[in-house]
């Protein structure tokens, strides 16, 4: 059973409501932009503390893997829509069937849950994946490690986010043993080819049930660890020919799929005979880290997006507002600083007043994602340096040491 806690009356009268399902920061941001927009969000949450519930005044604690809390919480809203893919689609149909307008739909979400099923939809459109297969044995991965010349990235077909549940196995016998032991502990399992590559890339787009899509500019990531610690849009010397496929390539997914909301394909920058190439690595459903340079740097932030297009409201624009923005993570250090955090914001601000920081009311752990600095300059370097040194004050307490 969902429990109610908060105000549940409070919201804007005449306006829409959007129960959103997932805590997390990303429907901490919808909250914002929500305000702005005179809608209401009602949440369902893991806890009363988590990020999210922290803001959101129409709150319900309850487990969105029950249809029962489920129910209770999409109750009259005029969308649902989520801050992560894991809702049983089973749910959703459910919901659907009784006239719930959910977005996007699970019709969707399936290719986002499963990437062994993503990358046979990419693949079935034309679009561009590494070399991929199923694994349902030891026997299997070794095949495909011939077959690679054993350039192999094998991941877990579900669940994974931020570096979990992907594996790069060193020979063929560790590979062997891992497979293994993981479907011994019934994860489903996928290969596909691990490639060379210059860089990785983000296409965002927002698509409206009604049809209409909006791109914003192509960027450039930065991965450590498996987690997003730098996004710089539009991203740095990208050729046009190179933008407009990799803006083509999420269309094509958001239409063909029939998206609704905030769509990321992240790409892989790879060496072509012609010139650089785009190569599919993963999809996400909903507003996106690499797309938090939004907020500061667009027109139209991925967030307020994300809300209209659920709503099928008409999107806004996505031109930049100028320049280069860099977004940087603040993830948690190995060791909570002794300044308070107040303290570590107002020495950033003291030297680069024009940095925007976010904050996502988490506790401290390491490596946890705590926050992002957004910060615009006309200068792609110097927008990317200051947004760097802005998040290691946030994050150790004191200034990088000059080079």
């Amino acid at each position: 059973m969902t429990e109610l806690h908060g105000q549940p009356a409070a919201h804007a009268p005449g306006a829409p409501t959007i129960a959103v399902i997932g805590d997390g920061q990303l429907a901490r941001m919808m909250q914002t932009e929500a305000i702005e927009l005179g809608l209401s969000l009602r949440l369902l949450a893991a806890a009363k503390d988590p990020s999210a519930a922290q803001v959101v005044a129409d709150l319900w604690e309850g487990d969105y893997h029950e249809l029962s809390d489920l129910e209770e919480v999409v109750d009259g809203a005029d969308a649902v829509t989520f801050d992560h893919e894991h809702v049983p689609n089973e749910h959703l149909d459910e919901l659907i069937g009784r006239g719930v307008n959910v977005q996007p739909r699970p019709s969707a979400l399936i290719y986002a849950q499963d990437k062994l099923l993503q990358r046979e939809k990419m693949a079935e459109l034309g679009l561009p994946v590494p070399a991929f297969s199923a694994v349902e044995s030891p026997a299997d991965a070794e095949q495909f490690f011939a077959r690679t010349g054993g350039r192999v990235c094998l991941k877990a077909r579900r669940g994974g986010y931020d570096g979990h549940g992907v594996w790069f196995p060193k020979g063929e016998e560790e590979l062997s043993s891992l497979v293994e032991k993981l479907l011994g502990e019934d994860v489903p399992l996928m290969a596909e080819e691990a490639l060379d590559f210059t860089r990785e890339l983000s296409a965002m787009v927002a698509r409206r049930p009604s049809g209409e899509v909006a791109a914003w500019p192509i960027v450039e990531s930065v991965q450590s660890g498996g987690i997003c610690s730098e996004a710089v849009a539009p991203a740095p010397g990208l050729g046009e020919k190179e933008a407009a496929r990799a803006r083509e390539i999420a269309r094509t997914v958001a239409e063909e799929l029939g998206v609704t909301g905030v769509l990321a394909v992240e790409l892989f920058e790879v060496a072509g005979e012609g010139g650089p190439e785009v190569v599919i690595n993963e999809l996400a459903m909903r507003p996106h880290n690499t797309g938090h340079w939004t907020q500061d740097g667009s027109v139209t932030s991925q967030f307020e997006q994300h809300l209209r297009a659920v709503l099928d409201w008409p999107l806004g624009a996505t031109d930049p507002v100028g320049g280069t923005t860099a977004m940087v993570n603040t993830l948690g250090a190995d060791e909570e600083p002794e300044t308070p955090l107040s303290e570590r914001v107002a020495a950033v601000w003291e030297r680069y007043p024009q940095a925007k920081i976010h904050l996502y009311g988490k506790s401290h752990r390491p490596g946890r994602k705590l926050g992002h600095v957004n910060v615009t300059a006309e200068d792609p370097e110097e927008a990317r340096r200051v947004a760097r040194e802005a998040a290691h004050v946030i994050v150790q307490g004191d200034w990088p040491a000059a080079d």
